[in-house]
């Protein structure tokens, strides 16, 4: 039944209940406990400040790969240069490789009950692999011995004196290392063995002494390696001489600079059309070559010599198995040459795909960026997982052996082509501290990853970046659930967190919080600002808000601060309608509503036929039983028309009006405010879209009213109607209830991602 009130005109414009609330503990309170204080250094609207600096490390190196013993041998100059405003007593370099030393800590801390034992388990346990750095020499420019010290997977190099701001230090290191096969133990870099044919395909990286990041947030960023959190290097030149077999093609990060010594002429001439090919890719070495190659014997040495300028970091590859495509990609500052190089395994797969995707990746991502500034992007097939290098990245995705491939083979391999390209934009050009916020690369990343992959296709299988694809997550276990500010090495759950859910939360910000106009604005600024620099998660949300005028402090704190989620609840609706004050009106609708009760009264329905006392007994009726209670009296007729008189003629006009208002009881459950998105759908059948921003939380971060009105009847009502908030229970978002399947009775539908895992619809088309 509805309810009738007389409303004010003032009420009508803005009808909101809402409770006072301590404004310590709100989630609108600003963020300045979390967040650095701004300096000379990072200004408080998250660009760099007027004395913002940052060091580099230049280097020169011999690198030697063993292809019987599976082994790397190098020397390196290393030329560090002290831009800080301090003397540096000791300098420290990353030594990652020795996280696969026997005694590494990586081992030690790995926890697990004997119910998850396992045979990878067991080689954590009983290392067999020889893992790790052999140092054989550091020397300064002048051959003579350095004092150093090495702590796991750091080493200090102990300076006679300070190297003061402004002046540089050179020194030499000269080491081997055994590498590791990644398909037995693991890892971001190493080999893969092809029995069949006896021959290796090496992804490598990781291989060298990295020097690491002296800066004005951290001093020394020289926190452990222990697996998850990555890397974090200062910018600097390359010049990389890699020794390999013969018949080994190389590819590496930088510029291939002796390619007349070591290309054949073809080779050559091919690269030179790949050059002004914008279509399609062009081979250099094409299939039937790379298979007669990787047959071949040759004992003999060639070296290929790479140039890489302002890099963070340098990856290299080498097999007699490679095919070689390119194709170049317009920029409007400066075109870029994308390049694949696979084996015949990785075919029909990667000649199709694999360029075109890098090709595609530029395009999408310094469209919401910057222009790609590296005159090359390369993707290297790898049957394990992908990684990514300034300019390089090695990246699955195999067929099986008879050429055919399973839809998620084929989205698996576009998407993780696309992730590790885009990796050059974050954190290779926008160098975040891998080491301490995985997020800041991964998440970033992600999310572009996503946009990229609608430009690709519209109905491209994505599998993180919509809003709802997150939910399970976010609705799980607290304690298993971390808040995304969280070191890199104590994340739980680190897909979820380090990559889903901030690309999540990015792609709410641009879809429902700020607007696609505002967000790209903000974050093309971000990015802009922090090209080839060290930003802070601080500098991004300052930066985000600076670009754009809105304040995301809620959200940050909520999204990236907790491990709140989203659970609003629409708890409850009453209908009102205006009353008119006529009684004639008002009584006439008291009697049907009284008639309509009568009438539908079980009792009454079933009494019908009795007889009752007063029917045959008339001395009980009295002056009640003739009144008429929905009878308008004159005195009643009066009032109305005095309080007629004394309204003003808006007032009186809205009287008038058949308006439908609707008073809307929402909770948050979940803990995270959010904006409220309401589909109000007619008894016409129309529908209309109201956007209500977070902001509505302000003074209850738990419970709220507000009143609506309309002009037509609401049939029903629908909280986020279109799955843009990630609210984890959708049961009670609507009026009247709409149920939605429960997790348990979906639990054998399984996700259209999850069905191409193993459906290969191709090869039983084959067979026939």
């Amino acid at each position: 039944m509805k309810k009738t009130l007389l409303f004010s005109i003032a009420s009508l414009i803005n009808f909101s209940f809402l409770i006072g609330q301590n404004t310590n503990d709100s989630k609108f309170k600003q963020l300045y406990d979390q967040l650095a204080t701004p300096n000379i250094y990072r200004t408080a609207a998250g660009a760099p400040g007027h004395k913002y600096y940052q060091n580099n490390a230049h280097y020169s190196m011999d690198i030697t790969l063993n292809d019987q013993e599976q082994k790397i041998t190098g020397k390196e100059t290393i030329t560090y240069v002290n831009n800080s405003p301090d003397a540096l007593e000791y300098l420290w370099i990353q030594l990652d490789q020795n996280v696969r030393s026997k005694s590494s800590d990586s081992y030690k801390i790995a926890t697990g009950d004997i119910n998850g034992i396992s045979s990878k388990s067991i080689k954590r346990i009983f290392p067999e692999f020889e893992g790790g750095f052999n140092i054989s020499s550091v020397t300064d420019i002048n051959d003579k011995k350095i004092n150093y010290i090495i702590n796991k997977t750091m080493m200090r190099i102990n300076l006679e004196k300070p190297l003061l701001s402004g002046s540089k230090f050179e020194l030499k290191i000269e080491w081997w290392y055994n590498i590791n096969e990644r398909a037995k133990i693991g890892g971001r870099s190493g080999f893969e063995y092809f029995k069949k044919d006896d021959n290796y395909l090496y992804t490598i990286a990781q291989f060298f002494p990295r020097m690491c990041v002296y800066n004005d947030v951290e001093g020394w960023q020289n926190k452990q390696f222990l697996g998850n959190g990555e890397f974090t290097l200062p910018f600097g030149d390359y010049q990389v001489n890699i020794t390999v077999p013969a018949n080994h093609i190389v590819s590496a990060t930088g510029e291939l600079i002796n390619e007349k010594e070591i290309l054949s002429q073809k080779q050559l001439e091919r690269l030179e059309k790949a050059k002004i090919s914008f279509e399609k890719p062009v081979f250099i070495v094409n299939e039937k070559e790379a298979i007669k190659n990787e047959k071949s014997k040759i004992k003999s040495m060639k070296t290929w010599k790479f140039k890489a300028k302002n890099v963070r970091d340098f990856g290299w590859a080498s097999s007699k198995k490679f095919i070689w495509d390119a194709m170049n990609v317009k920029q409007e500052t400066k075109n870029v040459m994308a390049m694949s190089f696979y084996p015949k395994e990785g075919n029909p797969l990667w000649e199709q795909y694999s360029t075109k995707a890098v090709a595609h990746t530029l395009k999408t991502y310094s469209k919401y960026t910057f222009d790609y500034p590296y005159p090359v992007a390369i993707s290297i097939h790898s049957k394990s997982i992908g990684m990514e290098y300034p300019m390089i990245c090695f990246n699955g995705g195999r067929p099986d052996k008879d050429g055919t491939y399973s839809e998620r083979t084929k989205y698996g391999m576009i998407s993780v082509i696309i992730h590790e390209v885009g990796h050059n934009y974050f954190p290779m050009i926008v160098n975040s501290d891998e080491r301490q916020w995985t997020w800041m690369d991964e998440g970033l990343n992600t999310f572009l990853q996503f946009l990229s992959e609608k430009e690709w296709d519209y109905n491209y299988p994505s599998r993180r970046g919509p809003a709802y694809k997150i939910v399970d997550y976010m609705k799980g276990n607290k304690s298993t659930i971390s808040p995304i500010m969280t070191n890199s090495e104590s994340i739980h759950q680190f897909g979820n967190n380090a990559y889903g859910k901030p690309a999540t939360a990015l792609n709410i910000l641009r879809e429902t919080i700020m607007g696609r106009e505002l967000f790209d604005y903000a974050f093309k600024t971000y990015s802009k600002r922090w090209m080839f620099k060290h930003p802070t998660p601080d500098d991004f949300f300052r930066t985000m808000e600076d670009a754009s005028a809105v304040d995301l402090d809620w959200f940050w704190r909520g999204w990236f601060f907790t491990n709140d989620h989203v659970d609003i609840s629409l708890e409850k609706v009453i209908p009102y309608k205006i009353n008119s004050q006529d009684p004639t009106v008002n009584k006439g609708k008291l009697r049907k509503e009284f008639d309509e009760i009568n009438s539908n009264d079980i009792s009454n329905q079933r009494n019908k036929e009795m007889v009752t006392y007063l029917e045959t007994d008339n001395k009980l009726a009295d002056f009640y039983n003739s009144y008429d209670r929905f009878e308008v009296t004159e005195k009643e007729k009066k009032k109305y028309k005095d309080f007629l008189a004394n309204l003003s003629e808006s007032n009186k006009s809205l009287l008038n009006t058949d308006y439908y208002f609707y008073e809307l009881s929402f909770s948050n459950l979940g803990g995270l405010v959010m904006p409220l998105i309401l589909e109000f759908e007619f008894e016409d059948g129309t529908k209309s879209i109201r956007r209500i921003p977070a902001e509505i939380w302000k003074k209850n971060n738990d419970k709220i009213q507000k009143v609506f009105g309309f002009k037509k009847e609401v049939k029903s009502i629908y909280l986020d109607p279109f799955l843009e908030t990630a609210d984890t229970d959708l049961n009670n978002n609507s009026w009247p209830m709409i149920y939605h399947p429960s997790t348990f009775e979906l639990f054998k539908e399984k996700s259209s991602w999850e069905k191409m895992k193993k459906s290969n619809p191709m090869k039983e088309n084959k067979k026939k």
